[in-house]
């Protein structure tokens, strides 16, 4: 008799399989994080260079794969009857959820790395603190993820496509990614503070800074972050529909 563990690990390596032969998926992991590199880090466009660039491409990697993609990806299998057919074998709710989630989090993973050698290429080095970045990019992509899933799980398949590339385009404009918190009205900025794509964004680049972070500067953006992972896992538990 198969194990939960057993069940959910074998899920994630057939939706790993499903993501590295979509060619969509590819060229939104990979080839769109290079050119945000080049474009923010080798312009104008961002104050500081690349050392600025490359914690706000992370933060839209980690975004576009693990909430934007996933959830249309999730919803569009939902109206086709993927996930009803998958219903019929012994794939519990949170087997699927965690397979999904497991396998988006090791290709967005992988992107990263990709984002960061090239940043090294370019004369970015990271600082001190830089393993806590990895921790952040990990709590960013699990709660981005959970949100995806419930997302995609509780809207009907165009609808989530509209909602998922608006949420998408708002949070890199007015979520704390191109422009910090800091930067907008001190209400504006202290609401904006609160949410994901902030705290991911501010806590990659307070983590791979060169000036090491204190503990504290860490503190706020990784249970912003905890939070929203938290609920966007009991929402996607609670309100994900097979069909």
């Amino acid at each position: 008799m198969t194990t939960s563990w057993t069940r959910t690990r074998a899920h994630t390596g057939w939706e790993l399989r499903l993501l590295l032969r979509n060619g969509e998926q590819l060229l939104l992991v990979f080839l769109i994080p290079i050119v945000l590199v080049l474009a923010l880090g080798l312009t104008t466009l961002v104050p500081g260079g690349v050392d600025a660039a490359i914690p706000k491409v992370l933060t839209i990697s980690v975004l576009a794969s693990c909430f934007t993609s996933q959830a249309i990806a999730t919803g569009f299998e939902r109206r086709s009857g993927a996930l009803r057919f998958l219903a019929t074998t012994p794939l519990t709710r949170v087997n699927l959820l965690t397979g999904k989630a497991l396998a988006t989090v090791f290709v967005t993973l992988l992107s990263v790395l990709v984002v960061l050698l090239l940043g090294i290429f370019l004369g970015w080095r990271p600082g001190g603190t830089w393993p806590l970045g990895i921790g952040f990019a990990l709590l960013g992509c699990f709660t981005f993820a959970a949100w995806g899933l419930f997302l995609a799980g509780a809207l009907r398949a165009e609808a989530v496509l509209a909602v998922a590339n608006g949420a998408f385009l708002t949070l890199i404009l007015f979520g704390g990614i191109i422009i910090a918190p800091a930067q907008l009205p001190e209400a504006v900025g202290t609401f904006v503070e609160f949410l994901p794509s902030a705290a991911l964004a501010q806590g990659l680049t307070l983590a791979l800074d060169e000036a090491a972070a204190s503990t504290a500067q860490l503190l706020i953006p990784a249970l912003v972050l905890t939070v929203w992972a938290v609920i966007g896992s009991i929402l996607a538990r609670r309100f994900f529909r097979w069909e």
